[in-house]
């Protein structure tokens, strides 16, 4: 597997090494001591699965309790995927990263603890699949607005579908301090 460290270097994409022939492939999607190795640590604890159409963007999701870093694959389709950093003390707050991940590619992003996370849908439709490395808790979920215009992110969507949760989320430039890492 090939781990490489994105612009921001917390941010890792994972390419596994994927043996086809006429039968179909094969490929190694989790290995822990590589994972280790590239500095990813942390069980996952629970895995998600999310159904989704084109055009649908999901997030900017995160938690404050109970936060989770996240390991992301897109099983079916094609999704732009994205972590911004929510880290006060970074010198990259503020910035994002956004990787397109397909069926056909196999790549996952590994998303650390103090990003936001989301991704919008680019195929007809994508299933995709995040590892975590602790519960869910509604409490602790936080967002930022997908629209950001301080972040502007291009999600590669013309009319976004979106969650009435997530229109509602705050902008960047609104988030508390107890709201960030």
């Amino acid at each position: 597997m090939k781990i490489t460290e994105s612009r921001i270097k917390e941010v890792k994409l994972l390419e596994p090494r994927v043996f086809e022939d006429d039968r179909g492939y094969f490929f190694e999607s989790y290995r822990e001591n590589l994972l280790q190795e590239a500095g990813i640590s942390g069980a996952f604890v629970q895995d998600n699965v999310s159904k989704s159409f084109q055009g649908t963007v999901r997030g900017l999701h995160y938690q404050i309790k109970n936060p989770q870093a996240k390991l992301v694959s897109c099983l079916k389709g094609t999704i732009l995927d994205v972590a911004v950093d929510i880290r006060r003390n970074s010198s990259t707050f503020g910035n994002y990263v956004a990787f397109k991940l397909s069926e056909e590619n196999h790549r996952m992003l590994y998303v650390p603890i103090g990003f936001a996370h989301g991704f919008s849908v680019l195929s007809e439709e994508a299933i995709v699949s995040y590892k975590c490395t602790d519960y869910y808790n509604p409490d602790g979920e936080r967002g930022i607005r997908w629209d950001d215009p301080l972040i502007r992110i291009n999600w590669d969507v013309s009319r976004p579908i979106l969650s009435e949760k997530d229109r509602k989320l705050p902008l960047f430039s609104s988030l508390r301090e107890e709201d960030t890492f």
